[in-house]
């Protein structure tokens, strides 16, 4: 239960950041304006309280877990939202991702 509530944590982390990079960016550099921006902050800061609701109390293993989590997350906000085809050295790096978060988040440790 604790590995799924914190993989579900961390897709929500994940549309909530780079969600909210999105809307910047399409506040700024598509010329949205600043509806875009200001909700884009707002969901930035969202990310910020998801994070803390990790069942780990590690910071430092949270956010780099997540690192791996955004790079992959980030493929597929692009692949959704924008139409983007990642390549095979995408995938693979992705994946490569995906596996260091696993060893981060939940290789067995002793207590």
């Amino acid at each position: 239960m604790t590995v799924l509530r914190s993989i579900v944590l961390f897709v929500l982390a994940a549309i909530a950041e780079i969600g909210g990079a999105w809307l910047i960016w399409q506040g700024v550099r598509e010329h949205r304006g600043w509806m875009w921006i200001g909700t884009g902050v707002i969901a930035l800061g969202v990310y910020g309280f998801v994070a803390t609701l990790q069942p780990d109390a590690n910071f430092g293993r949270i956010l780099a877990a997540y690192g791996g989590i955004f790079v992959a997350g980030s493929l597929v906000w692009g692949m959704v939202l924008d139409g983007f085809r990642p390549d095979r050295w995408d995938i693979t790096g992705a994946v490569i991702c995906l596996i260091g978060v696993t060893v981060i988040m939940y290789a067995p440790r002793a207590v």
